[in-house]
């Protein structure tokens, strides 16, 4: 792994390249066509500096950086890179229809949007729902939200719930995951696009280890034992 001061510098995810490439193309075709009208320097500079911002938002935000995911019996762990905005016990009615333990994660447009498996074991459920775009902390943005719903089980039958939640700006979520398959902690669970939130749904009697408004990132912060 290469390091830039503090940054990690790494490769662009796939679900970002063809946007990436358009806003490229855009930008070198946008700053020719000025230089071939002539335009006042200023202008020319105004337009390079603006594709070459736009480029570079758009490399920072499908950034794919690499994670290591500790081994460890029992840790759930984070499915995305964010802040801690809510914790509560709530009555998930899709799939537990019962009370569990809620983790909601706000990834903001400057996240890693990439998320990542919790913990071993297989998928039970995938299941994906059109919806609103609320912004992604709005409290009802889980229930009416463009969302996607994954549940894993591990090999003593525990269950996880993690909901993909679309916020206003996103317009596309992506699972890469279909039930049956065998998944790892850390591996690819899938994309969401611009600002978003992923939600946690817990055993009751998990061992939370993570506080509101903290920081996490996805496949490596621990959020509970369980």
């Amino acid at each position: 792994m290469t390091i830039w001061g503090n940054v990690d510098i790494v490769k662009i995810h796939r679900e970002g390249r063809n946007t990436l490439a358009t806003v490229g193309i855009v930008g070198a075709s946008l700053t020719l066509l000025v230089i071939n009208l002539n335009q006042p320097t200023w202008v020319i500079v105004t337009m390079l500096t603006i594709s070459v911002v736009a480029v570079g938002f758009f490399a920072w935000f499908f950034r794919n950086p690499p994670r290591s995911t500790p081994s460890a019996i029992g840790r759930i762990f984070s499915p995305a890179d964010g802040t801690i905005v809510d914790i509560q016990r709530v009555h998930e009615g899709e799939y537990f229809n019962n009370e569990r333990l809620k983790i909601s994660i706000y990834m903001s447009p400057l996240n890693v949007h990439l998320n990542r498996v919790p913990f071993d074991g297989e998928v039970r459920y995938v299941k994906y729902h059109p919806g609103k775009y609320l912004m992604a902390f709005h409290p009802k943005s889980s229930e009416l939200n463009e969302r996607n719903t994954i549940v894993i089980a591990d090999a003593d039958g525990r269950e996880i719930l993690v909901r993909q939640i679309a916020g206003f700006l996103a317009r596309r979520i992506v699972s890469y995951l279909q039930p049956g398959q065998a998944v790892t902690a850390g591996q690819e669970l899938g994309f969401i696009k611009f600002g978003s939130r992923c939600d946690v749904f817990l055993p009751p009697e998990a061992k939370l280890l993570v506080t509101l408004q903290q920081k996490v990132r996805g496949g490596e912060t621990p959020l509970a034992q369980g």
